[in-house]
């Protein structure tokens, strides 16, 4: 059954639209508006659905269509002022803005800049401690699925201070060259994974003939009393193979158990952001508020990890112009790769936004960006790496990666994330063990009709008047919460278990 839309109260007084920047061509609809209505002093021409652009001004076609003080588009048709500004009359720009006008400042430091964590023995903290069950090859994935569920029936109950059994399967390991950026790639996140401090433990299973051998993974110093590996092959086949899993896993869990939770500095934090089924809210709403939240994080020498890399093209200028000459040329050089690598396999960076993400709003990859690039707060970007690389430094930094959510959330994760914020407008559902994903909705409609899913309304920015800075605020002691201990509802409903998605690259052999 369809279940009507909820439409969320709306105060006496609240507006009826906003126009984001004075520069700006277009006004957005902060409500379902009908034909011959006015705002922001333009009478409608056209119904405009809630989060969509209606123009102010006129636009001849090969005109700049202009949002965010930023070009996002360019008629494609005359566009008389309150007509319905979208994919009817409005196309992809082959002039992007470069003009970084950054205005704002850093906050002060929070007055929460601690947090109930798990020290590691190499320094690093754990906002949860979860044992990972590692598949070297997609050969072993059913059989870590396997594991997993044993563990969880006859270890759980024994050792309950452990978060779970957390199987990290994927297709990938064999079938590909033993060599080369793809199978780097590969074995870089797995490691990522192995190395963890959201794991108090690991197993790491293979089948035995795959390329990715377990020769490549050793036990790193902390880990070694609490690793192992093996292949099913030497074991007896599948079902001997969760037997000695379970032998295996029996002293890590027991040890894993004793581990407790100390007040840890915020500074051992490091945040992957995401952002997926974004809408016409998201670069208004949740995003910017993200970016709040980012920079307190940041200021309290905590670490947020920005990515998503064809995502931000068209955007990438407000990046660059907050980096260091080295930083500003790596993230300058990723959107040369990726316009190579788009082109190479028939495909062009502006082939976006999504149909989802048409309906909420959003027109051109250019729109899209200028939002998503809003997570990144007002912080200096303190350096830009590879995808699955290592984090090695403090502050707002840049990791490459697809736009696709689970491959952008592992790479993520891999880099040292221990905690993902995600942004959506239209309701993505997604976890990404071991780190716990906090779900913020952009609208408040989304957070009524998926409240089983969000974990905070950032809608109330537009139709309640809630402050940014405030909102940011908000969603930062739920960040140190969560850190913390409380639970989000992707966890609640078991998400993690089939999200870890390592980015491909090369041939399938």
């Amino acid at each position: 059954m369809t279940l009507p839309p909820v439409l969320p109260h709306r105060p006496a007084g609240a507006p009826d639209a906003i126009r984001l920047n004075p520069a700006d061509s277009v006004g957005i609809a902060l409500r379902p508006m009908a034909a011959g209505e006015h705002a922001l002093g333009t009478p409608l021409a056209d119904p405009i659905p809630l989060g969509h652009k209606f123009a102010l001004t006129a636009l001849s076609p090969g005109d700049a269509v202009v949002k965010y003080g930023q070009i996002m588009a360019q008629a494609t048709q005359p566009i008389a002022p309150g007509q319905h500004v979208h994919v009817h009359n409005i196309a992809m720009s082959a002039v992007h803005s470069h003009h970084a006008d950054q205005r704002g400042h850093l906050p002060p430091p929070p007055a929460r800049t601690t947090f109930q964590g798990y020290l590691r023995p190499d320094g690093r903290v754990g906002t949860r401690n979860f044992i990972g069950i590692l598949a070297s090859v997609n050969c072993s994935s059913t059989v870590c699925h396997a594991i997993a569920q044993a563990a969880t029936r006859v270890l759980g109950p024994k050792y309950p201070n452990i978060d779970g059994f957390a199987p990290i399967v994927h297709d990938q390991g064999c079938g590909m060259a033993a060599q080369g950026e793809g199978f780097d790639v590969l074995v870089r996140t797995l490691k990522g994974y192995r190395d963890h401090p959201n794991f108090g433990g690991v197993l790491i299973v293979g089948l035995g003939c795959e390329v990715n051998q377990l020769t490549l993974y050793k036990p790193t110093d902390w880990t070694r009393d609490r690793y192992h590996s093996f292949n099913i092959q030497e074991v007896g086949g599948s079902a001997s193979a969760v037997a000695r899993a379970l032998e295996l896993l029996e002293p890590i869990a027991a040890a894993a158990n004793a581990d407790i939770r100390s007040t840890q500095p915020v500074s051992a934090l490091t945040l992957g952001m995401q952002c997926g089924g974004s809408d016409g809210f998201s670069g208004i709403t949740a995003n910017p508020a993200l970016g709040v939240a980012s920079d307190m994080l940041v200021v309290a020498g905590g670490t947020s990890i920005l990515s998503e890399t064809p995502e931000i093209f068209g955007a990438e200028h407000l990046l660059i112009a907050r980096a260091d000459p080295a930083t500003g040329a790596r993230i300058a050089g990723m959107i040369d790769w990726w316009r190579d690598y788009a082109a190479k396999n028939g495909a062009s960076l502006d082939n976006n936004p999504s149909p989802g993400n048409k309906k909420g709003g959003l027109t051109t990859i250019l729109e899209k960006s200028l939002g998503a690039v809003a997570k990144a707060g007002m912080a200096p970007v303190a350096g830009a790496f590879a995808y699955a690389e290592r984090i090695a430094v403090p502050g707002l930094v840049y990791m490459d990666s697809p736009g696709y959510d689970p491959v952008a959330a592992t790479g993520q994760v891999a880099a040292g994330a221990n905690l993902i914020a995600f942004t959506t407008g239209r309701g993505s559902c997604f976890g990404a063990k071991p780190a716990p994903s906090v779900k913020l909705a952009s609208n408040s409609t989304l957070f009524a009709q998926m409240h089983e899913d969000m974990d905070i309304n950032c809608g109330t920015v537009v139709d309640q008047g809630t402050d940014l800075q405030a909102m940011g605020a908000q969603i930062y002691d739920l960040l140190l919460d969560t850190a913390s201990g409380q639970r989000t509802k992707s966890e609640g409903f078991g998400y993690g278990d089939n999200e870890f998605v390592p980015w491909k690259i090369g041939a399938v052999l």
